[in-house]
């Protein structure tokens, strides 16, 4: 994983978006919220241009990191965010 990659959050009104753009690619990993403000990680997708470099799973640290800054839990959907959010026992405390 690259420790430079640069990710920026877009938020809506009942979810959004977490992206990076390397290179003129766009990598992003998309959310919904729940009414208590679960985050519904639904969708990852990495160009194939950026694939094997680590993007995917710097969007769900990412993503990990927000919600337990504001102390939220996370439903992965996304088989992707899942899987990362499982191989990595420090993140797990966020699953819902």
């Amino acid at each position: 994983m690259t420790e430079t990659t640069e990710v920026q959050h877009e938020a809506t009104s009942d979810g959004g978006r977490y992206i990076s753009i390397i290179d003129g690619y766009e990598a992003e990993m998309t959310y919904k919220r729940s009414e208590d403000g679960t985050m519904i990680i639904d969708h990852t997708q990495v160009p194939e241009a950026l694939g094997g470099r680590g993007i995917g799973k710097t969007l769900v640290k990412r993503a990990v990191y927000d919600a337990r800054k504001a102390n939220k839990k996370i439903v992965a959907n996304c088989p992707y965010a899942k899987a990362q959010i499982e191989k990595n026992e420090d993140w797990r405390d966020v699953l819902k």
